[in-house]
């Protein structure tokens, strides 16, 4: 509930798209699935979210955090590393970090670790990911430079592999 003094603290349309996409690069990266659920702000007047892991069978839940995610009214964002995206169960998960919306200029985003405890503020999400995710992270790369029509085996530049020159 916005007022015209206080903005809303949902995360907005990209924001939603950059958790999403940095779930599915943690499920890549560590080769299970990693859950981020955003919570509404009915409860605390914020949106955030939490990422979490899935645990395993032989997982030893005194080890970690471990908190509840999924259920039929989730807001579950990105592929689900892998999990059936019409599932709803409840998954027992290892608590990774979460991050929350502020009012409190200029912070916009607060990072909480396993231990509930406020590690990192910022204004800019991607501040507080593990990965860079812009769309330019994974756009192919432009072979053509136009510094690379001026090419000449004749530049006498010091550094090897540099304007032609390899090491031999």
């Amino acid at each position: 509930m916005s007022t015209p003094d206080a903005p809303e603290l949902v995360f907005t349309t990209e924001e939603i798209e950059t958790l999403g996409r940095t779930a599915d690069a943690l499920s890549a990266y560590l080769g299970r699935a990693v859950l981020a659920e955003i919570v509404g702000a009915e409860e605390t007047g914020f949106e955030w979210v939490i990422f979490a892991m899935p645990l395993d069978k032989n997982e030893d839940e005194s080890e970690f955090t471990v908190v509840q995610v999924g259920g039929a009214q989730a807001r579950i964002v990105g592929n689900r590393g892998g999990l059936d995206p019409k599932d709803n169960a409840v998954y027992a998960c290892r608590y990774l970090w979460a991050i929350q919306l502020s009012d409190a200029e200029p912070v916009r985003f607060i990072k909480v670790d396993e231990e509930g405890e406020e590690v990192a503020w910022t204004e800019t999400l991607e501040e507080l990911l593990p990965f860079a995710l812009s769309e330019d992270a994974f756009a192919p790369e432009d072979d053509t430079d136009e510094d690379d029509d001026d090419d000449d085996d004749d530049d006498d530049s010091p550094e090897p592999g540099v304007h032609g020159h390899t090491l031999h």
